[in-house]
């Protein structure tokens, strides 16, 4: 199979970079990372202004080149369509789809109200009023799953694109010390227990300290 490339940016803060990272070990590609530089200041301003010169995060695949979260996410299930990033019933796939999708393109308050920092942890933090619709969509969102597919992922026995769109938000909820009902820690414990989820976990704490948090979230 063609070599592979995947660009990426800081592991404790850029929650994107984490999503296709995981996608990418879901599905079993064997990839190199390629870390985009952010203390260096043309790589921050692109990264800032979303240039199309730094696409974070970008898998290179033989002749193909991907970016995009959810872009990566269809690609690799094409080329890997037995490594059971959708589930299986078709319901159940459009289910997964759409709360990706949700996750994609929404929750801008919670995004600006609780950034990714996998080496912070508050043990009492106040959520502005905006985003609070946000946290109780998704405790909503994770409900419905497990109802729905009993966990401990969110589809099943076995983990999805969908819990990969939203690990980022169970480090956001344990950083911030969101409040969670027994069921929805059980499920955050679940990712954050994830054997991929802790390799990368691994490599966010062993990033030196001088790395300067970006001002939006990326």
């Amino acid at each position: 199979m063609a070599e592979a490339t995947l660009t990426i940016s800081s592991k404790n803060y850029s929650s994107w970079s984490l999503r296709g990272w995981l996608l990418c070990r879901m599905a079993g590609l064997d990839f190199t990372e390629e870390m985009v530089d952010t203390s260096d200041a043309t790589a921050r301003q692109e990264l800032l202004l979303l240039s199309p010169t730094v696409l974070v995060p970008r898998l290179i695949h033989g002749r193909v080149q991907v970016w995009d979260t959810l872009a990566i996410a269809q690609y690799l299930n094409e080329i890997f369509p037995n490594a059971g990033l959708y589930p299986e019933d078709i319901a159940a796939r459009s289910h997964c789809r759409s709360i990706s999708g949700e996750m994609h393109s929404g929750f801008y308050n919670l995004r600006s109200a609780l950034p990714m920092n996998l080496k912070a942890r508050h043990a009492s933090f106040k959520i502005f009023s905006g985003a609070r619709p946000d946290v109780e969509r998704i405790k909503v969102i994770w409900n419905e799953c497990l109802d729905g597919h009993g966990g401990p992922f969110l589809f099943g026995d076995n983990p999805s694109v969908a819990d990969a769109m939203y690990a980022p938000v169970c480090t956001r909820f344990r950083t911030y010390s969101v409040q969670l009902d027994d069921r929805l820690e059980a499920y955050v414990d679940t990712i954050l227990d994830w054997a991929p989820m802790k390799e990368w976990t691994e490599g966010a704490l062993a990033e030196p300290d001088e790395i300067v948090e970006l001002e939006v979230e990326f």
